[in-house]
């Protein structure tokens, strides 16, 4: 039930616009975030060098694979905290909240005692050069200090997605996303502090966009009004958390380690190639967010209505953002394909650096929307509860494909060009997969709720 003017009512009305009003402000938001990281990228190419460029894009697939897993788990609490808002179950509601923030401080802790230890060590496994690695560990270390900030943002945030509310983090991050373009402008150009001072400027942004998302919970007047003296760590609530969201941070984790397989493999075509992906990577991780915020729309509607049993509707919603999952993928890939050359000179003026991310750019952007389509499957199942089996061919999909590709073809090819093959080639893979997945689980879904109607 809609009880603010930032909420949205799920359940009830027409879909479409309603998908279009929640996706429209967290793509906006995931862009936004992308385009003040792409700051750090940009500032060190061109005040640093390829070198810098190169140590600050070398730990973006192990950063996401060491820190995935909690992320992944952060879906759990937004499809159980939707599950609780469309029935109007206040007290759970209440109980799932605190129990999602304590769990985020605590998970933030340790990843920032993780990643701080492990840092050297892990880019020193995935053949970094010399000429790279110092720089990179510095990064690597000052950026995961700001963990327990980036976690509690995603669990908040997923909070108030989980009632619809997807514009108030839009506006935090463009308050924390300015403090990060600032300070990085002042820590590498005013005061040279090179890639330490961009990974200053990343946790300070993140300190702030968490402590935004911590005062709005605070202020709500809602089943999610969240207080410090109620925190709480419930394990009714920890298990269904972890049931939805453990898998889904498992997927993730694991897709990742197949994208450090794959930096790995970057990383033996020297420093100037690496920085060449990193340039174009950042270019699809536009494309990435912008997909993925349909997917979490997907997610959060699908939940919601499996609550109260509104089964066709469901089958509309995930029609729905199929279509607006492949508008939007099919015209930013295009896009990114027809403009790569130009977008790429905003990161670095080296020709060489320019042409590898051409290279990749020229195989990845125009089948995205194939990416798009991949993952919506798997929200869907979440909404319904059912993440462990997605996860599962998730990860034999994308995970089996690429590996195989890596070790058995492209030996014999050695090019970018050959080596990116794998992404469009293991989506389609998965699409398969999930789709008859997705057909036995709804069929499954049916009959559950057509016994609770009895």
């Amino acid at each position: 039930m809609k009880t603010n003017k930032y909420e949205i009512d799920m359940c009830n009305g027409s879909i479409m616009d309603k998908l279009i009003s929640f996706s429209l402000p967290l793509m906006l938001s995931s862009v936004l975030q992308l385009m003040f990281n792409a700051v750090d990228i940009i500032v060190v190419g061109h005040f640093n060098g390829s070198d810098a460029l190169a140590a600050v894009g070398s730990t973006t697939a192990l950063i996401s694979l060491l820190t995935n897993l909690f992320i992944g788990i952060s879906l759990g609490a937004n499809v159980l905290a939707a599950r609780y808002q469309a029935s109007g179950r206040d007290r759970e509601m209440s109980e799932a909240v605190h129990t999602s923030i304590a769990l985020a401080l605590v998970s933030g802790i340790a990843m920032a005692f993780i990643g701080v230890a492990v840092s050297a060590l892990a880019l020193g496994l995935m053949d970094t050069p010399a000429n790279v690695i110092g720089q990179a560990t510095v990064y690597m270390r000052i950026y995961f200090c700001g963990m327990p900030f980036f976690m509690l943002y995603n669990y908040g945030a997923a909070i108030l997605r989980a009632v619809g509310d997807t514009k108030r983090p839009l506006v935090f991050l463009m308050a924390a996303g300015l403090a990060n373009v600032i300070l990085d402008l002042l820590l590498v150009i005013v005061i040279p502090l090179g890639v330490a001072g961009v990974a200053i400027g990343t946790v300070t942004s993140q300190m702030i966009s968490s402590l935004l998302v911590l005062r709005c919970l605070w202020k709500s007047e809602g089943s999610y009004q969240f207080r410090f003296s109620r925190l709480t760590l419930k394990w009714s609530y920890m298990k269904r958390i972890f049931g939805v969201g453990i898998p889904a941070g498992i997927q993730s984790t694991v897709i990742n380690f197949s994208n450090v397989l794959l930096q790995s493999s970057v990383n033996s075509f020297g420093s100037t190639a690496m920085a060449g992906y990193t340039a174009a990577n950042n270019i699809l991780s536009f494309l990435y967010v912008s997909i993925n915020a349909v997917t979490q729309a997907c997610m959060s509607f699908t939940s919601q209505n499996y609550s109260v049993g509104k089964q066709k509707r469901m089958d509309r919603v995930l029609a729905d953002c199929a279509l607006l999952s492949a508008g939007v993928s099919v015209v930013l890939g295009v896009g990114a394909y027809v403009f790569g050359g130009q977008v790429l000179r905003i990161y670095t003026t080296d020709a060489e650096v320019i042409q590898c991310g051409i290279e990749i750019l020229s195989i990845t952007t125009v089948p995205y929307f194939l990416c798009g389509i991949m993952d919506l499957f798997p929200g869907a199942l979440r909404g319904m509860g059912h993440s462990a089996v997605p996860m599962l061919l998730s990860v034999i999909g994308t995970v089996g494909t690429r590996i195989i590709w890596i070790y058995g073809f492209f030996p014999q090819h050695r090019s970018l060009f050959f080596l990116f093959i794998s992404y469009p080639g293991s989506w389609l893979v998965t699409i398969l997969m999930q789709g008859v997945c997705f057909w036995f689980v709804r069929k499954k879904c049916i009959r559950q709720l057509n016994m609770r109607r009895v």
